[in-house]
């Protein structure tokens, strides 16, 4: 048969279809809430939204909402990193996690809305009559202006009501997006031949007769359209007991388990009729005097001319709004044993909403037929039920798959039910967006929780995209990455102790106020007790000393500049500068000075501290690591260490600009805030801001959370972004955590949700993660197995990574041999 013949949409032109029977449709492509993350209220405030939406349409209107889910594969970014080979240290981290992540499957998810308004008189449809059926069509009188002009007023104001929600964008669909051009498909075109989004338009046969075929496609329908298959019970949301507890509920969409929690190729349609609700009162008043005139020969006559006298009592007491309803589902695969497991799987989402789909067999043609965007008014009308607007808008799918950030800049996280890898902004974008007014973040996790894997994974995301990166460890966590990136790795062993030298100037550095000051706050620290305050004239004094060494470098270039040639330089010319009274010995002690800072000169028990002559250029080296773990309880190392940690990124904040950088501090800011650091931490988060920084500080410690006034005080309330790891162990003290960092019973729900429902063929854990306290998401922190190998922090791992580096020639080429063989056992 010519389908030009039977063809319902007659023309499409200024962004609207017209059918042949003068119906008048616009289309509209909309974007969902993500899903998992909206809470109880905020689904009921989303489900009144569209009640609100549906009542401003005028009588002879269809709504028809059609969720596309197809399945997509993920499909990896090699151009940008194949070049890298296993080399380039980090880089070759991104190459194996393309390679991980390729073609991973995931259902893709596109929604659209169509506003349809009948002509008067339009005769109605039914499974006997319908277009499909019929081989022409009699054009309708041409639309008049006040019809086409009344109607899209109402459309714009629906969209403006869906909008002002807050849940939903609508963009209207234009020429193109409804017919289609040359190299895309429109909807017109997507619907009749099932094409997927983003793939070339390709022209199918459309079979009928022994069930419904599109092209290689065979496909099935399943209607929810029967009053006793329908629930007894619907809401606007329901708990989802996956992830859900005995204390904590979960809540998602009532109609999710139809939407993307369907997993296979579906469409699912939702419609609504609005015919004129007096006279749809009229008819089942009619109804329901024939029922109970027949009531005496049936007990089933009675039973039902009660329910349509509760219907019209509670439309006439409660305002309701009388509607017309019909959902389906449509299902197809190109593998017959698959349409057997759809089966199985429609039926189950269907039990979980209490309800019993039909498998449609004489009635799917004209109900597919009506499904075709612009021909919604040709639906049977036989196959829809008699409700309300708010228990029709029960039935409709709220949720949408996760986004990624539009943002360039982020770290790679999946989502929570297939793994598919999205682009996750937790710096820019959130400002931009106003959810966050700065870049900290509070990272807070248990042990064995996956907090250090998703900290390397955020560190190495961040370095890879220009970043600076500063980390402060006990734990040796990042050594691995360190290692890869070609950072500098500052550790204390007996055989290898930590060196520094902040008398060093870079090639270009020049002595500017905020070196001296660095240098001038370290050597008095050294020098005075925290107890122990100084003389304004032993500053001056100092700074002099620091002036005149400098000059007598610039002299002298034999001379490495380091604490020994300063020491030596006090001894000797600035000596002589005392000795000629330009600085008087009451006001600079030097030989107190010299005798305390003994120890750091050559042969001093310190003196390695601060002489070092590699690993110099602090500033410009773009990943530091400096692991405390051996010196954190030592009263002199330990202190002069993060004085010099905080100085090099104060450094860097301010002599770097334009450039982003990042200070992380693990574990060990619990003994920063102990000798008197303090002040730097809170310095840090409230300023850091200023300078396109961002301070993350990462604690596993309830307690320590609970009892450190630093963090309550200066780092929880300046961090808008707050991470968090597995707290199931926490669960039965949970509500202490959630005051404290201010969390909402959504967040709640979420964060004691994570890893409930893991997929038990992968490896990975969830995070939860915070945005200011409106944004709120959980995604799994899931990586290749050569990232894994570069994060893990179990010893035995971390030896054997070791051994095949040493076997290898490099850590990148010990990482890549070790995992192949990994992936090879597996």
């Amino acid at each position: 048969m010519d389908i030009s013949k039977i063809f319902p949409v007659y023309k499409v032109e200024q962004d609207c279809m017209i059918s042949g029977q003068g119906d008048l449709t616009v289309g509209y492509e909309l974007e969902l809430p993500e899903i998992f993350t909206l809470s109880e209220s905020e689904y009921e405030a989303f489900h009144q939204a569209w009640v609100r939406a549906l009542k401003v349409l005028p009588d002879h209107s269809v709504f028809h909402k059609q969720d596309w889910f197809t399945g997509g594969a993920f499909q990896g970014d090699f151009e940008s990193t194949a070049a890298a080979g296993t080399d380039s240290g980090a880089a070759f981290l991104s190459h194996s996690s393309e390679r991980f992540f390729h073609e991973r499957p995931f259902l893709e998810h596109r929604c659209y809305v169509f506003l349809t308004r009948k002509p008067a008189g339009r005769r109605l449809s039914s499974s006997g009559y319908s277009n499909v059926l019929r081989r022409s069509l009699v054009p309708a009188p041409a639309l008049n202006r006040v019809f086409a002009g009344e109607f899209l007023d109402r459309a714009e104001q629906f969209v403006q009501i869906m909008e002002d929600s807050g849940f939903v964008r609508m963009k209207r669909l234009d020429d193109e997006g409804l017919a289609g051009n040359a190299v895309s498909a429109g909807v017109l075109e997507r619907y009749c031949f099932l094409i997927p989004p983003g793939r070339m338009p390709v022209i199918s046969d459309v079979g009928l007769k022994d069930g419904l075929r599109v092209g290689d496609k065979e496909c099935r329908l399943f209607t929810l359209c029967e009053p006793d298959s329908l629930p007894g019970l619907c809401g606007s949301r329901a708990n989802y007991d996956k992830y859900s507890s005995d204390r904590v509920k979960f809540s998602v969409g009532f109609a999710s388990p139809l939407g993307g929690l369907l997993n296979c190729d579906h469409i699912y349609n939702q419609y609504v009729f609005l015919d004129d609700p007096a006279a749809t009162l009229k008819r089942l008043e009619t109804r329901k005097l024939r029922l109970q005139s027949l009531s005496a020969y049936s007990r089933e006559n009675a039973v039902s001319r009660e329910a349509v006298n509760d219907y019209l009592n509670e439309a006439v007491a409660g305002q309701r709004m009388p509607v017309k309803a019909h959902f389906n589902v449509l299902c197809w695969s190109e593998d017959p044993a698959r349409l057997r497991e759809v089966k199985n799987l429609v039926s189950s989402a269907c039990s979980q909403l209490d309800a019993v789909a039909k498998v449609e067999t004489d009635g799917q043609a004209q109900i597919w037929f009506a499904g075709l965007p612009g021909n919604e008014a040709d639906f049977p009308m036989n196959d829809t039920f008699d409700t309300f607007a708010e228990q029709a808008c029960c039935f409709l799918n709220l949720e949408s798959s996760y986004r990624s950030s539009v943002s360039a800049f982020g770290i790679r996280l999946g989502d929570r039910l297939s793994g598919k890898p999205v682009l996750v902004d937790l710096s820019d974008e959130p400002m931009r967006l106003g959810y966050t007014t700065n870049r900290n973040k509070f990272i807070l996790g248990p042990s064995g929780s996956g907090k250090s894997f998703f900290t390397n994974h955020m560190v190495r995301s961040y370095y890879q995209q220009g970043s600076h990166v500063l980390l402060v460890d006990v734990g040796h966590s990042y050594r691995g990455l360190c290692e890869l990136a070609g950072g500098y790795y500052f550790t204390y062993s007996e055989a290898d102790p930590v060196r520094f030298n902040p008398f060093y100037l870079a090639e270009g550095d020049v002595l500017d106020t905020e070196k001296r000051e660095s240098i001038k706050t370290l050597l008095l620290a050294l020098w005075k007790k925290d107890d122990e305050s100084f003389r304004r004239s032993e500053y001056v004094a100092l700074s002099a000393a620091l002036t005149l060494y400098y000059e007598f470098l610039s002299g002298r270039p034999d001379i490495f500049p380091c604490f020994n040639t300063f020491y030596e330089f006090l001894m000797a010319e600035y000596s002589q500068v005392l000795a000629d009274g330009k600085v008087k010995e009451k006001d600079f002690d030097i030989g107190n000075f010299l005798y305390v800072l003994n120890p750091f000169y050559r042969g001093g028990e310190f003196d390695y501290l601060l002489n070092a002559r590699e690993n110099l250029d602090l500033l410009h080296k773009r990943l530091i690591v400096f692991e405390l773990d051996a010196i954190k309880d030592h009263p002199i190392l330990f202190p002069a260490v993060t004085l010099i940690i905080m100085e090099v990124f104060i450094a860097k904040m301010r002599k770097l600009p334009g450039v982003r950088k990042m200070i992380l501090i693990e574990e060990c800011w619990k003994a920063i805030a102990r000798e008197g650091m303090a002040e730097y931490i809170r310095y840090l988060f409230k300023t850091v801001r200023k300078f396109f920084g961002e301070a993350v500080v990462v604690t596993q410690e309830v307690e320590d959370v609970i009892s450190s006034p630093v963090v309550k005080q200066a780092i929880i309330s300046n961090s808008d972004c707050k991470i968090l790891l597995d707290q199931r162990k926490y669960q039965n003290k949970f509500s202490q955590i959630q005051e404290l960092l201010g969390l909402t019973d959504k967040e709640k729900a979420q964060i004691l949700s994570m890893n409930r429902a893991n997929d038990p063929g992968r490896r990975y854990k969830e995070v939860f993660i915070s945005l200011g306290g409106q944004l709120s998401k959980v995604y799994r922190t899931e990586v290749s197995e050569e990232e894994y190998l570069a994060y893990t922090t179990e010893e035995s791992e971390k030896l054997r990574v070791a051994e095949y580096a040493a076997r290898y020639g490099s850590m990148a080429r010990g990482i890549a041999a070790l995992a192949a063989e990994m992936r090879s056992k597996t």
